[in-house]
């Protein structure tokens, strides 16, 4: 295959990416939408000697809604394998790293985004939160396309192996804030459901707030320190190295700092101040806003040193 070819590969697989990843959206609210509460039957059985009655046998009655959350995290793991071979081919066609502007940085998010969701989920029930991740994730993919260049060549800051890590570790960090997220806005969702005692069979199928609240706190704690290491460490090394100076407060390492602040805020008022639920969940849902604002809305509107990742 020639760079043409691997061109057009990638131009495929990420449209193909982005209608499975659709389908996965539509899937995952189609389960919020039929979701029923499992209803467990107790079924009594012969007393056995003694007089003492044999244990109840529990059967979990299937409902539409486990069909459509499987089928919905199959159609992800499926649009997650996609968009890697649209970054594989990619770079083929580039031959470099394909993060060298918003088109690829675009993809390459939305598949990590996506990559951590599928991994996390193989290990933690998570799959409540699917809908927002991949509606986020199509949301990204729709963005990117709309920036969409043909491969060529890395400008010359680009031109470090800085940039691997660099954009792996920011990534890999608002994979997990976006996990964070969407766990708080559910949070959101069901708390205010408790307190009004309107917790109707749809919402029993997800967790209850305080687990929600925990799974935002420990995914919020494993992206902070990648966080830390890629914008506040691994950015200014390699901005020494591109411009001469660790920092210069660009628009870009500016937004990234107040990202920091934010989430080490939250979780210094949960280690210390003991903040959990509604002012956490709101805190969480801030600091991914300052995320997408450094990530995207400076990119795209704002100046300075970065300007080349337009």
């Amino acid at each position: 295959m020639n760079l043409a070819d691997y061109t057009q590969v990638s131009n495929f697989a990420v449209t193909s990416g982005m209608i499975v990843v659709a389908l996965a959206f539509l899937a995952y609210v189609a389960e919020w939408g039929f979701a029923r509460q499992v209803v467990k039957e107790e079924q009594p059985v012969a007393v056995g000697a003694g007089g003492v009655p044999a244990e109840p046998v529990e059967q979990e009655s299937a409902s539409r809604s486990d069909v459509l959350r499987s089928v919905a995290y199959s159609l992800t793991v499926l649009g997650t394998v996609v968009l890697g071979l649209a970054m594989v081919t990619r770079g083929l066609a580039s031959q470099r790293v394909p993060w060298g502007n918003m088109y690829e940085f675009g993809v390459g998010g939305a598949f990590i985004a996506l990559l951590v969701y599928v991994v996390v989920a193989r290990v933690s029930p998570i799959e409540w939160v699917g809908g927002i991740v991949t509606g986020f994730a199509l949301a990204v993919l729709g963005l990117a396309v709309s920036t969409y260049v043909e491969p060529g060549p890395l400008v010359p800051a680009l031109h470090s192996y800085w940039l691997v890590i660099h954009v792996a570790a920011v990534m890999i960090a608002g994979a997990f804030f976006l996990l964070g997220t969407a766990a708080s806005v559910m949070y959101l969702v069901r708390q205010r459901a408790e307190d009004n005692g309107t917790v109707g069979p749809r919402l029993s199928r997800f967790p209850s707030a305080a687990v929600m609240d925990r799974l935002a706190y420990r995914v919020i704690a494993v992206g902070f320190p990648l966080w830390t290491f890629g914008a506040l460490i691994a950015g200014p090394i390699w901005a020494h190295y591109a411009w001469g100076r660790y920092w210069g407060w660009d628009p870009k390492e500016v937004w990234a700092f107040i990202t920091w602040v934010v989430y080490a805020g939250y979780l210094h008022a949960r280690a210390t101040a003991g903040w959990k639920g509604k002012r956490a969940a709101m805190i969480a849902i801030v600091g991914f806003a300052t995320f997408v604002t450094s990530y995207y809305i400076v990119n795209l509107f704002g100046s300075g040193l970065h300007s080349y990742a337009k």
